[in-house]
């Protein structure tokens, strides 16, 4: 079941195409390799991050560029799929009648925000459609148990407050919202949203801020994705930026280019790139929420 019915597969597929914009990972997660993948950014080989490519081997999957709301509809078709599997893609109804006119089709659930699928429901649903239930319920265990250990050697983490944020431009930024799969994540690990910057973004998964606003970000940590490092050095000379305490105490982690393993990472919070966060953001968020701006916590 999902946002628009109910998709049966008769048989156990072979031939998987995911056009959303992260499925690559938990399929190749759950042992199966996809004969197309979705590109979303960061010119990864075949749209494949270093935390997948493990899994990936040698396959080759054909990568489709398709911009959000602009799907191929034609080069889908040609692929010959067994199953489409559209869960963190955002889809319209109408897209996916004629992607059910290709194949069955897997969209997102229809119990969340279009792109807030949590990572455990996505690898279930796709787990159940190619066949793999078992494995994915292993694999969810090991990233819950993986999760759950950080949390428990990170007693500082537990309520203190979180936001991360990407400029926009003309002073103003974008918020994350807590109901998307990264914010999922550092809430899982004990981190809060605050209440004033929850209501702001409601249940979209982003909201811009004005600059008047910037106050908002003033948490115990702050994630910032800056294009380049001129834009993060931009940001760290704006006198209301540096006001504010989370500038003053070192409390912000800048992520300066979209092709950061970590920040992509974040972006995909998958069943696989999960563990690549423990491992890698984790200490970044140590040194962020300690307040002492000599401990580095840049990417």
């Amino acid at each position: 079941e999902h946002k628009f019915g109910t998709t049966e597969i008769p048989e156990q597929p072979e031939r998987v195409v995911t056009i959303g914009f992260s499925e690559q990972d938990p399929v190749l997660a759950l042992g199966v390799k996809p004969v197309a993948v979705r590109e979303w950014f960061g010119n990864q080989p075949y749209a494949v991050w270093p935390w997948a490519q493990d899994e990936l081997g040698d396959a080759t999957p054909q990568v489709l560029v398709m911009p959000y709301g602009e799907l191929d509809f034609e080069t889908i078709a040609a692929l010959r799929p067994d199953v489409i599997i559209a869960t963190h893609s955002g889809i319209t109804e109408d897209e996916y009648t004629r992607l059910s006119q290709i194949a069955p089709t897997v969209a997102q659930s229809g119990d969340y925000p279009d792109f807030g699928m949590p990572w455990q429901e996505q690898t279930r649903v796709i787990g159940r459609a190619l066949g793999r239930e078992a494995v994915a319920e292993e694999r969810i265990a090991q990233v819950e148990a993986a999760i759950a250990e950080a949390a428990s050697a990170h007693a500082e983490f537990a309520g203190a407050t979180i936001a991360w944020a990407s400029p926009s431009g003309d002073g103003q930024f974008w918020a994350v919202g807590p109901n998307t799969p990264p914010m999922r994540f550092l809430i899982s690990l004990g981190f809060v949203v605050p209440d004033d910057l929850a209501k702001v973004v409601g249940d979209l998964d982003s909201a811009q801020i004005s600059k008047e606003q910037i106050n908002l970000l003033d948490t115990d940590v702050l994630i910032m994705q800056t294009d380049t490092p001129e834009q993060r050095s931009a940001i760290e000379a704006d006198p209301l930026y540096q006001q504010l305490r989370v500038s003053r105490e070192g409390r912000t982690i800048f992520f300066e280019r979209s092709d950061d393993p970590i920040y992509g990472a974040l972006s995909f919070s998958t069943v696989l790139s999960l563990p690549y966060l423990v491992e890698r953001l984790v200490p970044l968020l140590a040194a962020a929420v300690d307040g002492d701006p000599s401990t580095e916590a840049t990417s």
